[in-house]
């Protein structure tokens, strides 16, 4: 499961909440809109869920088909680019999948149940149980891959998805999805990327920063593949070998690319906080770059980076 989850999930936790808060009977969970019935909101395979319907309309409607949760909030920036993509691939599956979005500030206990540290996550529900998660906006042909992965993987688990498959190739209600065009730069990033030739998804990235310098999206997949060569490298006693030595800058990086990769993001911020303090010269702008470059695996918004940035600029001045 993603790191984007943290601990075990038992998403049994709402059902006594949801038993006791439902008075009157609900519709089906797994049913689609009838004839005649007002649509989900966001199109027939989109709805909003909160912590009573969480049961119903996610955790019982899983045994059928994915449940993707949407965990979001009306101030998230990168919540606004993210959702219609989602919305719309769904609405384009034909009911191969359905979207479940949660608005974290109405529904805080569906949050704190998935341990969710920053908005957007994504969280994949399939047999009752999450099966995979992200976190942050992504672009679009990457979503297509993760749900395209996804569905492979479960299609022989959940009758749902090849039912609803085969509904659409008989010209059923589902519309056929809309094939977008697709950048084969973006393409080739992202097929370097997944055969694990870090070098060359960087280089690709970066010849399209070259051309697009303001290109938002392809400047946080760079830092995420820079990250993950790095972390992937990282020697694990990388921690304990800059506890012990605080002046050895370059162990310092090391062990905060580690507590990065296991979710201590906290920690990793203050330590190289810590080093710029204890630095000067280059070895003080090697750390701040590298600091810099961790800010970018996560939202603008997420309130670990905005408190590290207040954090370096007291450092710095």
């Amino acid at each position: 499961m993603s790191a984007a989850l943290s601990g075990a999930v038992d998403l049994s936790a709402l059902k006594a909440r949801a038993d006791a808060a439902r008075q009157a009977p609900t519709r089906p969970a797994a049913a689609a809109p009838a004839d005649g019935d007002a649509p989900a909101a966001g199109g027939p395979f989109v709805f909003d869920v909160t912590e009573a319907t969480f049961q119903a309309d996610v955790v019982e409607r899983s045994l059928q088909v994915p449940v993707v949760v949407d965990l979001w909030a009306e101030w998230c920036g990168p919540c606004k680019q993210l959702s219609p993509v989602l919305e719309r691939l769904a609405n384009a599956s034909g009911g191969a999948w359905v979207l479940a979005k949660v608005d974290v500030d109405a529904n805080p206990r569906i949050a704190q149940l998935f341990g969710v540290q920053s908005i957007p996550t994504i969280v994949a529900i399939a047999g009752g149980q999450p099966v995979d998660a992200f976190s942050g906006a992504q672009p679009e042909p990457q979503i297509r891959q993760w749900i395209s992965a996804l569905l492979d993987a479960l299609r022989d688990r959940l009758p749902g998805i090849a039912a609803a498959e085969a509904g659409a190739a008989q010209g059923g209600e589902a519309p056929e999805p809309v094939e977008e065009p697709v950048d084969p730069r973006l393409v080739a990033a992202e097929d370097a990327f997944e055969r694990g030739d870090f070098a060359a998804a960087e280089q690709a990235y970066q010849q399209i920063l070259d051309v697009e310098p303001g290109n938002e999206e392809v400047k946080a997949a760079l830092a995420q593949v820079r990250f993950t060569a790095r972390a992937e490298a990282a020697d694990p006693s990388a921690v304990g070998k800059a506890d012990a030595d605080p002046s050895d800058v370059d162990a310092q990086l090391a062990a905060a690319d580690v507590e990065v990769a296991q979710q201590q993001v906290d920690a990793a911020f203050a330590r190289l906080i810590s080093a710029v303090r204890n630095t000067a010269g280059d070895d003080r702008d090697k750390v701040r770059s590298h600091l810099v470059e961790l800010f970018g695996l996560f939202p603008s918004d997420d309130p670990r980076v905005a408190k590290a940035r207040r954090d370096l600029a007291s450092a710095l001045f």
